[in-house]
């Protein structure tokens, strides 16, 4: 069916203007007086935490659960403040709320992790959440993982010896147990903005990481050049593909990555 509404993060980062991020939803009805207008805005509780890349949490097909789980939570990660809003859409879907937050400190404690990027639903329920540094905001890749029933904080997700220098994107492909990530970059550096004086300095990624699903392992990195900087990471939209693509917001590259006959 169509959707009716759609859930868009806006950050007042860098504006000027001290108030907090909020999710704005927006009327995607045609038939509405309202189409394409914000019709809703859900404000945060805290300010400067700069709304990242908001995922679902357990979806319809994603997992084991298959048509009995419903997109009714929405996972909303924060670059800045490595804080972690969970957002109820499912008993008012026009004006959502909040219903449970993960604060900063038990992301640095638990997972020595900060600086959070993007989620994505695993295949078994859980959801997991890519992270760009530590608490220091040092570069640090990897990925901390929540209960896809309680929204709990589980820990980290991959072998702490694997994590990258530096992560922001991924996507995977159940059908074939792997998992791309991207690199991003060295927050506490990087987050100051762009600044061509930090080129050659190792501030912006290069690397292209490609895991194990099941057994939450590093198994190959792709170079794609110094300060390639890659960032969005997709497979083809058909769960048998066994490619993608990769964006390098630096470079301006786009690499296609396959797996080989020889993988098979």
């Amino acid at each position: 069916p169509r959707e009716e509404v759609a859930y868009v993060t806006c950050t007042y980062r860098s504006t000027g203007i001290e108030q907090p991020d909020f999710l704005a939803t927006v009327d995607l009805n045609p038939r509405s007086c309202h189409y394409g207008q914000v019709i809703h805005r859900l404000p945060m509780p805290n300010l400067k935490d700069e709304l990242h890349c908001a995922g679902w949490g357990p979806a319809c097909g994603c997992f084991d659960g298959g048509a009995a789980a419903k997109r009714t939570k929405l996972v909303l990660p924060c670059l800045i403040s490595s804080r972690i809003y969970v957002v109820d859409v499912g008993s008012q879907c026009r004006a959502p709320r909040i219903c449970k937050m993960i604060e900063p400190v038990d992301v640095f404690w638990k997972c020595n992790k900060g600086y959070l990027s993007v989620t994505h639903p695993l295949p078994n329920g859980d959801v997991l959440v890519a992270n760009m540094g530590d608490a220091a905001g040092h570069g640090k890749g990897g990925f901390v993982v929540l209960d896809g029933e309680t929204f709990e904080l589980k820990g980290n997700w991959e072998n702490e010896c694997e994590a990258p220098p530096t992560g922001h994107d991924f996507w995977y492909q159940a059908r074939h147990n792997v998992l791309v990530s991207s690199a991003g970059m060295v927050p506490r550096v990087a987050g100051r903005g762009f600044n061509p004086d930090d080129l050659k300095k190792g501030v912006f990624g290069r690397r292209l990481n490609v895991w194990n699903l099941s057994c939450r392992s590093l198994t190959q990195c792709f170079d794609l050049g110094e300060d390639s900087l890659p960032m969005t990471v997709r497979f083809l939209h058909n769960p048998e593909a066994a490619e993608g693509y990769v964006g390098c917001a630096l470079s301006g590259a786009i690499f296609r990555f396959y797996k080989s006959c020889e993988a098979s």
